[in-house]
């Protein structure tokens, strides 16, 4: 098994994220010689600074909502209020089994492990610390980074970016986040469960702005509920510092001042002064181009990730790490259906899709061509137990399979794979509808709304 610089490697991976690793621990399934060069921890970004960490953060603001509304379900709780520490050793805890977990998963497949900062010196190496790895395929999976806005500074402690949110000494007493994408609302949730006043700045028209409008909506009318502020549709213009925080100013003459500003304006590749233009990788705003296969111009070459321009989700790097793994081995792949991903924001109530959305649907289809059909979770048992409200939405073209599924309510993440089987295999409402789902559960709330869909509405209102 190769194991040091001078070796030749079947395929040496610049970044151990979630492409990157998914991709040497299938190669080296498949019988590949791997070298895996990562500067920081093995995990990336998902594990320590984003998917892992941020939903544990979530789940201890679930806990606390619980604490206050226990007199709700008769249960005698009282809120005493957050002890930060305590809440950072959960969330630590979690990311760092997962670690040791991934750390001993990489050992076991005999994949030659590299810490340092690598850089791609020819379209067949990767120099790290004057050691140079030689690859007959190199694999670029060197993910992203918070990004800013031009002119705005973050200086890590009143105008911060979801990685200091992340190990934030304090519960801060008001915050502005900018941005309402899935981060920012996610952060926004959290901080409200905490008890944070909250505003959310976002320049586009609706919350989770790539969603169906119609989740945007519902998710909008949850945090008017819940207290958490927004103001959409115009653009930020600039922040300044006062005697105790930071005032932030729009474009349109508003402003807003909290104690810190949270920017979360999505992630920006990690691509600069890497050798990637100088080996004559394609590139565009940073982001590696690849094809359908993963890649890239130069033969020799391929990329993954949150590197390269598809969804910035850590699900969708693991199967183009695999994708790669497994082209290479010789098997035969089959590119990746994009809008098959299914895609969950965990805020409090959460947004779960997957497939296209109504308005995409009729442009492709034509408007004549496109049903939509929604179906309230007012009716649902387990829902009603939950006290939890929202909605699924269904669109499907006339006639045809389903190819979309957007849902809003606490939990509707965890619905989200049979979703994907339906938008995936090209079901039909009649197939769904055939289906038992078993009661109560919110599952059968897509059961019951697939049987509406059908024509054979079971608990529908006239």
């Amino acid at each position: 098994m190769a194991n040091d610089a001078s070796t030749v490697f079947d395929l040496v991976i610049l970044g151990g994220g979630s492409g990157g690793y998914a991709a040497a621990l299938r190669a080296a399934q498949l019988g590949l010689d791997v070298a895996l060069i990562e500067k920081d921890k093995v995990g990336g970004t998902c594990l320590h600074r984003g998917c892992i960490p941020t939903k544990a953060l979530l789940h201890a603001g679930e806990i606390a909502d619980q604490a206050r509304e226990g007199a709700e379900f008769g249960v005698k709780t009282t809120f005493e209020g957050i002890d930060i520490e305590g809440v950072h050793k959960y969330k630590d805890g979690v990311v760092s089994g997962l670690y040791k977990g991934l750390q001993g998963l990489i050992a076991s497949r005999q994949v030659t492990y590299v810490t340092g900062e690598g850089r791609l010196s020819s379209p067949t190496s990767v120099d790290v610390d004057g050691q140079r790895y030689t690859g007959r395929h190199i694999l670029l999976a060197t993910g992203s980074v918070p990004k800013s806005l031009p002119g705005l500074a973050i200086d890590g402690e009143r105008v911060i970016t979801s990685d200091h949110a992340l190990v934030l000494d304090r519960v801060p007493k008001s915050a502005i986040v900018l941005g309402g994408g899935v981060i920012g609302v996610e952060f926004a949730s959290a901080w409200k469960s905490f008890g944070t006043d909250v505003t959310i700045v976002e320049a586009l028209p609706h919350l989770v702005p790539v969603e169906d409008e119609n989740s945007s909506k519902l998710l909008e009318r949850a945090f008017r509920k819940r207290g958490i502020k927004f103001s959409l549709g115009a653009r930020f213009s600039g922040v300044e510092h006062t005697a105790d925080g930071v005032k932030v100013s729009l474009e349109n003459g508003k402003t807003f001042e909290a104690e810190l500003l949270l920017v979360a304006v999505g992630r920006g590749p990690v691509s600069q002064g890497l050798g990637y233009e100088e080996a004559g990788v394609a590139m565009d705003r940073g982001y590696v181009l690849v094809d359908e296969y993963m890649q890239t111009n130069v033969p020799t070459i391929s990329a993954v990730g949150d590197l390269v321009p598809t969804l910035q989700l850590a699900h969708v790097g693991f199967a183009e790490g695999i994708l790669v793994a497994e082209r290479l081995a010789g098997l035969k792949t089959v590119p990746i259906d994009y809008d098959g991903v299914p895609r969950v924001t965990y805020c409090h109530p959460e947004v779960a899709s997957v497939g296209i959305s109504e308005a995409k649907a009729k442009e492709l289809y034509g408007a004549d061509k496109v049903v939509a059909l929604k179906y309230s979770l007012a009716g649902n048992g387990k829902s009603k137990i939950l006290k939890t409200s929202g909605e699924i939405k269904l669109v499907q073209v006339r006639d045809g399979a389903v190819v979309g599924v957007h849902m809003v309510g606490d939990r509707l993440g965890e619905q989200v794979g049979e979703a994907q089987l339906i938008y995936n295999w090209e079901a039909l409402p009649a197939e769904v509808a055939q289906l038992i789902h078993a009661h109560p559960t919110q599952n059968e709330a897509l059961g019951e709304a697939h049987l509406a869909l059908a024509g054979k509405p079971l608990h529908a209102h006239d």
